[in-house]
């Protein structure tokens, strides 16, 4: 078989999987499964908005900081968050899959990070600290999540004062969020709106919990 051959009969099981995931998903909110980890891990070659540099590169992150890298899969983001903050930050890892967490700690390990904890957990069932978090992100995860607007309060809660959620959101994704609902759901839990970065079809936003000033 070819080279071409071998990448074009990847790209077609990718699609038939992905369709199968997203035919599935219109039944019941499910959470990509561990087995499927690979089609997460990679960064989408189609959108830069949805690969993982880009991503890391509009948050601003300095030494120090604690990010919560909510719904975090097999680590796509939690090894470049880990480097990014530093010995002296922390990154809190989150998942509800047991097996992504798993992934994630030995890619992690693998890297040489130890500034990483793992919490088993759903978003929106009040296991986060309060006021804990300069960033938090939250990529392609939204339309997995049963209950939104508890997600969403638990992530305003769990933010400093001027903390940043990032939402980021791509059309591939079988659970896409369009960017009004994402925008609704945050302004009414207390979000303001921040910074967008892409298009309709796939786009980083930022939104920031209000100072209180």
């Amino acid at each position: 078989m070819t080279a071409s051959a071998i990448i074009l009969s990847t790209i077609v099981a990718i699609a038939l999987v992905a369709t199968t995931w997203r035919f599935a998903s219109r039944r019941q909110r499910l959470p990509c499964p561990v087995w499927l980890r690979w089609l997460v891990e990679l960064d989408n070659p189609f959108t830069k908005t949805n690969r993982a540099a880009f991503i890391v590169e509009t948050l601003a992150l300095t030494n120090g900081m604690t990010i919560l890298d909510a719904g975090c899969g097999p680590g796509r983001l939690t090894v470049p968050l880990a480097r990014s903050v530093g010995p002296a930050g922390r990154v809190v890892a989150l998942d509800v899959q047991p097996g992504m967490l798993a992934r994630a700690k030995s890619k992690t390990e693998a890297a040489g990070y130890k500034n990483v904890e793992f919490v088993a957990a759903a978003l929106g069932d009040g296991k986060l600290p309060a006021n804990q978090f300069d960033r938090a992100v939250l990529v392609t995860v939204l339309g997995e999540i049963p209950n939104r607007v508890a997600a969403f309060a638990e992530l305003f809660c769990a933010l400093k004062p001027g903390g940043i959620l990032v939402v980021v959101e791509v059309i591939f994704d079988p659970h896409f969020q369009t960017r009004n609902t994402v925008t609704g759901l945050a302004g009414s839990t207390g979000f303001r709106e921040r910074v967008f970065f892409g298009h309709g079809l796939a786009y980083v936003i930022h939104f920031e919990k209000p100072n209180g000033d």
